[in-house]
């Protein structure tokens, strides 16, 4: 669906953002006319979206305080670029409403709804309290302005267990917390009321009875300031993590399999409507519902989201309609002219987001250098695309929304969302085929990544069969199995290095070569590799013939043997043969120092969407491994507590010289907007090193367990944190 008029509105925007987001309303911008301003921090000088903005201006150091939420700094960039409007993306400063007051007294346009919207949606509690009044249907529980711990302590019982803590002000699903007893309730309430002040800075919360087996089902509206609202259909966002959505699609699978779907999506449609007349909204807006799996045709109020969604592609993609635009065009004042009888679901489309974290070790959030990057995977389709007029890899049907480039360094500065894979097809099971192959192909090396649990969460069979619910990750999770490196991976990792190892300048004798050449036998040529958690392994390869470098014997430490075939290999790829079973993998190499010489200190291989880290080890730092892997098993050394990546200390549990137990927590570190609960590996008496507020390195080691002599031996426990994402 295209809009009717082709005139510029504005002939400068701003863009208050950065990331995927930022780059994505640029595009609009330019498909437009329209000149586009890009704003960024210290951190993202060298981003994406500084260099695809045709103006971009710094606007201070890396914390988001002083930069991409100051909102003087965001008005005197506009200022001194003519920008005429500013277009907030998500997050930041997108539903501030003294943000919004202040592009209003500068005479800038905000590219969002009006205060009222803001003030009124932007508070839980008084938006619950007021759709209400307008007959859209809220869920039971108390909501009321300046409610203390023991307010809601004594309010529970009537509201119900299990409950769930809600912040009034923030969104997007973050800091909510789930009560099932009584008893862990005032706990949980100190835990929420921090997490709400520190992300959001207003610590309100407000109560509400859990419904179970919920389905998050959102509507996307369009309004103008004449007076005209629709809906563009609804989004189906029922699978989350901790309240955060990871997949969501357009239509939603629960609606489509209802006999009477269409009067259902009629009336959740016009509920959403509602609640946007009844605070005069304009612009792209989404009103989330709650809707029980076990009674499909009654749908309760969440909250409003006044900005764009995360997820607005999949509704793009569905209608035809660019938000975006609509979004710009809405706030220069033009009418809307998509009638709601225009609006037509067309197919289906499904959405993943990729993070960088690591879901084997309970999301941990990941940084690193991006050292290779292949979102449309032309790695694997390469070949095929040579014999096809439309390459694979160019597919209209799968939309790739990112903020990556080869080189970019993801730090713990900002929320860990890198980008957004979308495709359609012309039902569910297609698009999410598509989905699954577009996953499988994408391709981010350097910086660990969710794409293999994405692959592994859609093509789950309750998924499959749109038997969904905001609880279905977390029963699932537990027997989710992640792969790991193996010898296979650990080969491909090696053979480069190998097939490329070539003899110093001007050495003519293979007695002097780097590949084992010798009278009878061949000697191995090895390489050893550091795994993840400390482990190591050696790869020995044995050249079987100087007239064909490409096949060897290969073992992996002490191993069985495997035969090898190098099929082709390149400085981003390699295509081998292993026990007659082909494989490609994307590779690539970091190197710490610039510029670059030897061998680089590590190497990642990847493919079907997984991807793995080895450090290339020396001879010293292999002796280091083996040293630190003795102390483990001897006791030698105090276990130490240290930082995941780098990141804020926002809470201390314990004092120095106190007695801890094994899985006692002692710290909390803040890093990419989430709160990780550091624990003490083994019982015995703790010095910390830090305090509330110092900023943390990666691998910093934050306290000291001086252990107590063991009864007998155990295996210690895993530092894997729990952790709570917060607003962006």
């Amino acid at each position: 669906m295209t809009n009717s008029t082709n005139t510029h509105p504005f002939h400068t925007v701003l863009v208050a953002n950065r990331g995927e987001i930022a780059c994505r309303v640029i595009r609009t911008l330019h498909a437009m006319g329209i000149r586009s301003v890009a704003v960024y921090s210290d951190a993202d000088a060298d981003a994406r979206h500084v260099r695809e903005a045709d103006v971009a201006v710094r606007i201070g150091p890396a914390t988001a305080a002083e930069s991409y939420l100051k909102i003087e700094a965001i008005i005197r960039a506009c200022k001194d670029t003519g920008a005429q409007a500013v277009h907030p993306g998500y997050g930041f400063l997108s539903e501030n409403v003294d943000f919004a007051r202040a592009l209003e007294a500068a005479g800038i346009a905000f590219i969002g709804p009006g205060v009222e919207s803001l003030e009124v949606m932007g508070d839980k509690i008084r938006s619950k309290n007021h759709v209400a009044g307008y007959g859209v249907p809220v869920v039971p529980g108390i909501a009321e302005p300046g409610l203390t711990d023991e307010d809601l302590i004594g309010a529970a019982p009537a509201v119900g267990y299990p409950l769930l803590i809600k912040p009034s002000a923030g969104g997007g699903g973050k800091g909510m917390h789930v009560v099932e007893r009584p008893e862990d309730l005032p706990a949980t309430l100190a835990t929420a009321r921090r997490v709400a002040a520190s992300a959001f800075g207003d610590d309100t919360l407000f109560l509400e009875r859990l419904v179970m087996a919920p389905r998050h089902i959102e509507v996307q509206v369009l309004a103008d300031t004449h007076g005209n609202v629709i809906h563009l259909g609804e989004r189906e966002c029922s699978l989350q993590r901790r309240h955060q959505k990871v997949i969501e699609e357009a239509p939603s699978p629960l609606l489509e399999s209802l006999a009477d779907g269409a009067a259902t999506r009629a009336r959740i449609g016009e509920a959403a409507c509602q609640a946007a007349r009844s605070v005069h909204y304009t612009g792209a807006g989404t009103v989330e519902f709650l809707v029980s799996d076990n009674a499909p045709d009654e749908f309760y109020f969440m909250e409003m989201n006044t900005r764009l969604q995360v997820e607005h592609p999949v509704t793009e993609m569905v209608t035809g309609v660019d938000l975006v635009e609509w979004q710009v065009r809405i706030a220069a004042g033009e009418v809307l002219t998509v009638a709601q009888d225009d609006v037509v679901l067309n197919g289906h489309a499904a959405e993943a987001r990729v993070y960088a974290e690591v879901p084997e070790r309970n999301f941990l959030p990941s940084s690193g250098e991006v050292v290779l990057l292949d979102e449309r995977g032309r790695t694997f389709t390469a070949l095929a695309d040579l014999d096809s007029f439309t390459p694979a890899s160019a597919d209209p049907h799968i939309r790739i929304d990112s903020s990556l480039q080869p080189g970019l360094e993801i730090s713990s500065d900002y929320d860990p969302m890198l980008s957004k894979v979308i495709a359609w097809g012309p039902d569910r099971k297609a698009a999410l085929d598509k989905l699954d192959t577009a996953l499988e192909r994408y391709v981010v090396l350097g910086v660990g990544t969710n794409v293999e649990y994405l692959r592994l969460l859609i093509n789950d069979d309750d998924v499959r069969a749109g038997r969904l619910d905001t609880t279905l990750i977390d029963r699932k999770m537990p027997d989710l199995t992640f792969r790991s490196i193996g010898d296979t991976e650990l080969i491909a990792a090696a053979l480069p290095f190998w097939v490329t190892d070539e003899p110093p300048a001007g050495v003519t004798s293979p007695w002097n070569t780097g590949r084992g050449w010798r009278l009878g036998t061949p000697a191995p040529w090895r390489m050893s590799f550091g795994l993840p958690g400390g482990a190591m392994a050696t790869v020995a390869i044995t050249w079987l013939s100087d007239l064909d470098l490409g096949h060897a014997l290969v073992r992996v430490n002490n191993g069985p043997e495997h035969k090898v075939l190098v099929l082709a290999l390149s400085s981003e790829s390699v295509d081998l043969e292993v026990d007659g079973q082909e494989h490609t993998f994307a590779l690539g190499s970091y190197w710490e120092d610039h510029p670059r010489e030897g061998r680089p200190q590590q190497v990642f291989v990847g493919n079907g969407g997984w991807s793995g880290g080895l450090d290339v080890l020396t001879r010293e730092s292999r002796l280091a491994r083996v040293l630190a892997a003795m102390e483990r098993e001897e006791g030698v050394a105090d276990p130490e507590v240290r930082s995941p990546m780098p990141g804020t200390v926002v809470s201390v549990s314990v004092h120095n010289g106190e007695t801890v137990e094994a899985g006692q927590v002692l710290l909390s570190v803040e890093a990419m907007k989430m709160e990780h609960q550091l624990v003490a590996e083994v019982a015995g008496t703790v010095n910390v090193s830090v305090k509330t507020g110092d900023l943390v390195k990666a691998d910093q080691v934050l306290a000291t367990i001086h252990a107590e002599p063991a009864a007998g031996t155990s295996k210690p426990l895993i530092q894997d944190p729990t952790n709570e994402r917060k607003e962006a």
